[in-house]
């Protein structure tokens, strides 16, 4: 099993920033790749952004290309998520995610993620 805690949520005017850092524990080693996702209320989950442990690659939701970026340090197994020039509409909680799959297809959906944080909300204000 692997354990996924989230922080550095909370609220900001627009145009600001924040960053998310998410710690893993336990079984890290079989984790393949992780992901951040969102949900405001009334809405799907939604693919954020994502990266492979060993950073061959990168993969961004176009609501945020250029603004958000993920990064990791497999030494701390953290992953992270600064978000620049935020908007209201980027309001929501925000979700680690790990996952195991050898072959990911779909970077930025949630199914092929298998273990989940709690979450931890931002808000944007105008």
């Amino acid at each position: 099993q692997v354990q996924l805690v989230e922080s550095g949520g909370g609220s900001v005017q627009a145009g600001g920033s924040l960053r998310l850092s998410c710690a893993a524990s336990g079984y890290t080693i079989s984790v393949k790749y992780m992901g951040w996702f969102r949900q405001a209320p009334g809405k799907e989950r939604e693919g954020v952004a994502a990266i492979y442990t060993d950073g061959s690659s990168t993969y961004y939701a176009d609501s945020v290309k250029g603004r958000f970026t993920i990064s990791r340090d497999n030494a701390k197994n953290t992953v992270s998520l600064e978000m620049n020039s935020l908007k209201p509409e980027d309001s929501a909680m925000y979700y680690c995610a790990a996952g195991r799959a050898f072959l990911l297809t779909q970077p930025l959906d949630r199914n092929w993620y298998n273990y989940w944080g709690q979450g931890t909300q931002v808000t944007v204000s105008s």
